[in-house]
């Protein structure tokens, strides 16, 4: 099979550097060590109450690394209009709520079809490529498709849960939908990406999904960062990324 990409999302340096109000650690620095270490791509999640990423990052990422920058955001005019500036490699539109923690299941774009069609249509003329993060349900799979998106990356939250509770036949269920997910988006003629909750122990099965092309991994990697450094940790996710690739193929 062809070499999986991981992209290493940086957003929780800036979580870290916010909680003083510094500007330490800074993610840039840490993009570009995740670059030097093996990472293909820099994920950043620009939210509209810039609790970790804020705008100033993005500009400094953007002119700062060398290899494909993939913004995270929800899909409104203000973001419209910094992705538009900025013309990252990719664009991955994301649910966004004041309340969560962190991003809670995918975006319902089959609910939001028409003015995510038109959304989507300026950032592809700018030369973005525009990613859906999405559950596996087939209907949010082929509005995906229908809306113009060149990719879709799978939300893995649900099976990296049941994986960490040890509710294994259950873990297993969630793994075969988004194997036949990304089954059928890779059909469609979609890019298969996946990613959110995903460690050393449950990255296996998902990295051996055939049509999954890239890994988008960061609060993990930022924690095991802590007791390894970063470079080591995503040098371990690479290569148990790889193993489980080479054992499938």
């Amino acid at each position: 099979m062809e070499k999986l990409r991981l992209g290493v999302n940086i957003d929780h340096v800036a979580t870290v550097r916010n909680a003083r109000g510094s500007a330490w650690p800074d993610p840039l620095r840490a993009a570009i060590l995740a670059e030097a270490s093996g990472a293909d791509g820099i994920t950043a999640h620009l939210r509209e109450d810039p609790r970790h990423i804020r705008f100033a990052d993005m500009d400094a990422l953007r002119a700062g690394i060398g290899i494909p920058l993939n913004f995270e955001c929800a899909a409104t005019d203000e973001m419209a209009a910094i992705a538009l500036r900025l013309k990252p490699h990719a664009v991955c539109l994301v649910p966004e709520r004041r309340e969560e923690r962190t991003t809670e299941g995918g975006l319902d774009v089959a609910g939001d079809e028409n003015r995510l069609t038109q959304y989507v249509a300026p950032l592809r003329a700018a030369g973005c490529r525009v990613s859906m993060f999405i559950g596996h349900a087939e209907a949010q799979i082929r509005a995906s498709a229908r809306i113009g998106a060149a990719v879709v990356e799978l939300h893995t939250g649900h099976y990296s849960d049941l994986h960490a509770e040890g509710r294994d036949d259950a873990a297993e269920t969630e793994l075969e939908a988004l194997r036949q997910g990304a089954a059928l988006a890779h059909s469609l003629g979609l890019e298969v990406h996946a990613g959110h909750g995903l460690t050393y122990d449950n990255v296996a099965p998902i990295a051996a999904i055939p049509e999954v092309r890239e890994l988008n991994i960061g609060h993990f990697l930022i924690g095991e960062a802590i007791f390894m450094g970063l470079g080591p940790a995503i040098e371990e996710m690479r290569r148990r990324m790889d193993q489980a690739r080479l054992r499938r193929g």
